[in-house]
């Protein structure tokens, strides 16, 4: 029993540790991003330049503000929306890195529901 407490111990501490982000390696460059959209896969090829987002979607390219809140979050505004939907800004949030890629979570501004994915750094 006494040698049990001591590992105890130590796995409850090390599960307390924050997964790493080194958040400011991402504000820049070009990424790849698949999602599932209805039944099929698609990917979404964009170029992230500080404040400015460019990305090419389905064969169409569309640009958007990027503002950053703070290292690890920012707010994505479409500069040219064609609809009410579009107008929506939406709220990013890097929860985790590796060297390549990124794991974040995206949802609508306001909204409580937020789905995640990971964004692949190419260049």
């Amino acid at each position: 029993m006494k040698a049990f407490l001591p590992l105890l111990l130590i796995v409850l501490i090390s599960s307390c540790q924050e997964p790493a982000r080194d958040c400011e390696q991402f504000h820049t460059g070009t990424f790849r991003f698949t999602a599932m959209v209805g039944d099929t896969e698609e990917t979404t090829l964009f170029t992230r330049t500080g404040d400015l987002e460019i990305s090419q979607f389905k064969g169409m390219t569309d640009s958007a503000s990027v503002r950053w809140i703070n290292p690890c979050e920012y707010i994505v505004t479409n500069l040219n929306p064609d609809s009410r939907e579009d107008e929506k800004s939406i709220h990013m949030k890097i929860l985790s890195t590796t060297d390549t890629s990124y794991t974040f979570e995206y949802k609508l501004v306001g909204s409580p529901q937020g789905s995640r994915g990971t964004a692949y750094k190419t260049d």
